[in-house]
């Protein structure tokens, strides 16, 4: 008991610190209101098709007819297009991520939002700030009583500290949302990636394509070129007619005429590979691909359902939009909510700067603030209702990203089994083609056949020819459009610096 007859309770030694400090703690760090996120759960769908997935495709003879098995589960590699066994290809792609213009702007994307997030956690420390002032008065001696005026000089320095307390979790939301605004620029950067390697697979398989096309047709214009011949020495000799003849010139001209639009269209795919290797068009030299040049994968990954979402970058993409929204709501309630503010400053002032320092010229002030917001309009509580509903926007957006993400890999499934169906029966049919016009045409030559037969004969072949061709690409396209919709692997690189992902995590 003191002299007062008051209790005085004692405290050990080190105690009093740790409880000050325990509480100052508490203090600073205060409550962060709003919602606290949680990422939507995955769908609990148990395939991708109706039904049961076929396990293989049909198969076909020649390259790109190869039978493909469908594997639940198969992880998918980082390189995923080395598994079409080209070097030509893997050198174009190695090409263009390290040249391609749009791969380097979502790059710097990703290291703006990154130093937007460290930029704002900041705040969590107080600010600092260092003043050296002098000026020189004159001034009216009247207030002291005398007659006149008088000329002085001050000199400050100081020491300015102010620190705004995260009470509510204003700051700490603000930090989440720009983390969240990260990820964003994270995943936007692995769909450019997944996009562009993707789009160069495609586009190869395109020129392929057409480069067969052109070859096909070409080899056609040739032997429609020399059944003219033939019949330019049966007319001379009287055994054609020269209707034969203007039929057969016909028939050679609009082969010829179909090559003009297949040299365009090739050319214009070789632009198109340039641009995304970061080339000009006339500088650009690279492989011209073939379609034997490819191989076809023969084991195909059919992810879980369940690991889709978390593979796809567009619905990561989508998630941290959701996430970067229900973190506004936090900052828009804290905004409503008391700010308070503590500041202080150290300093000296005196009338020469060589004083300023000393003991006697030392100034300092403490000052704390509460701010409540009273009235505004109803503005703070339309901002936060305005936050809610953005919430509730990228909910759906996101519902919208998930169904679009199932939808692409359904569609590329059936497309695969109907790619391989396909190429079985236009194979059969061009085999078929190729062996009716040989039989027509030596018909024709003993006097069989007519000629009408004949060039419904070569316009049957010429037809299952180039469709040929396309039946073959199509199953090298959409065998990239799979991995392109599995999310292409990208959990399996490590040319992405994993500091760019852990420097947007700070106090929580």
């Amino acid at each position: 008991m003191t002299q007062n007859g008051t209790r005085q309770t004692s405290v050990a030694p080190g105690v009093r610190p740790a409880w000050s400090a325990a509480a100052a703690t508490a203090l600073l760090v205060g409550c962060a209101v709003g919602p606290n996120f949680k990422p939507p759960a995955p769908p609990a769908a148990h395939g991708y098709v109706a039904g049961a997935l076929p396990s293989t495709t049909s198969a076909a003879p020649g390259n790109g007819g190869v039978a493909q098995d469908f594997v639940n589960g198969l992880d998918i590699p980082g390189q995923w297009w080395t598994l079409f066994q080209s070097r030509e290809l893997n050198a174009l792609i190695d090409q263009a991520l390290t040249h391609n213009p749009t791969l380097a702007a979502a790059q710097a994307a990703l290291r703006q939002a990154n130093e937007n997030t460290a930029a704002q956690r900041g705040l969590y420390y107080p600010s600092i700030s260092g003043s050296v002032g002098t000026q020189r008065d004159k001034a009216s001696a009247a207030e002291l009583g005398l007659p006149g005026s008088y000329l002085y000089s001050l000199n400050s320095a100081s020491v300015n500290v102010s620190y705004t307390l995260d009470a509510f979790g204003a700051n700490r939301r603000a930090v989440e949302a720009l983390r969240s605004e990260a990820d964003y620029e994270r995943f936007a950067l692995e769909a450019a990636y997944l996009s562009l390697t993707a789009n160069i697979v495609t586009s190869a398989v395109s020129e392929a394509s057409l480069r067969a096309q052109v070859a096909a047709t070409e080899a056609i214009a040739h032997s429609q070129q020399l059944q003219l011949d033939i019949i330019q020495r049966r007319v001379a000799a009287g055994g054609a007619s020269r209707v034969d003849l203007a039929q057969q010139q016909s028939t050679l001209a609009s082969t010829l005429a179909t090559l003009p639009p297949l040299k365009e269209q090739l050319a214009q795919q070789r632009n198109q590979l340039a641009t995304y290797v970061g080339a000009l068009p006339a500088d650009y030299a690279g492989t011209e691909f073939s379609l034997d040049s490819l191989a076809l994968p023969q084991q195909l990954p059919v992810s879980l359902p369940s690991k889709l979402v978390e593979q796809r970058p567009d619905v990561q993409q989508s998630t941290a939009l959701l996430h970067q929204a229900t973190a506004q709501i936090g900052v828009a309630t804290a905004n409503l909510l008391p700010q308070i503010t503590l500041s202080g400053s150290y300093g000296g002032e005196a009338a020469s700067m060589s004083k300023v320092f000393s003991p006697a010229s030392v100034v300092w002030s403490l000052a704390a603030s509460l701010t409540q917001p009273i009235f505004k309009g109803g503005q703070l509580v339309h901002q936060r209702r305005a936050a809610v509903a953005a919430a509730q926007e990228a909910a759906a957006n996101y519902q919208a990203t998930v169904l679009t993400a199932f939808q692409n890999v359904s569609n590329t499934l059936y497309a695969l089994q109907a790619d391989a169906d396909a190429l079985a029966a236009q194979t059969a049919a061009q085999h078929a083609a190729a062996d009716s016009l040989s039989l027509v045409q030596a018909q024709y030559k003993s006097g069989a056949a007519s000629y009408t037969q004949v060039l419904t004969s070569e316009q049957a072949y010429q037809s299952a020819e180039v469709a040929l061709v396309k039946a073959r690409a199509q199953r090298f396209a959409d065998s990239a459009a799979l991995f392109q919709s599995l999310g292409g692997g990208w959990w399996n690189r490590d040319d992405v610096n994993a500091k760019s992902i852990e420097c947007c995590k700070g106090p929580q």
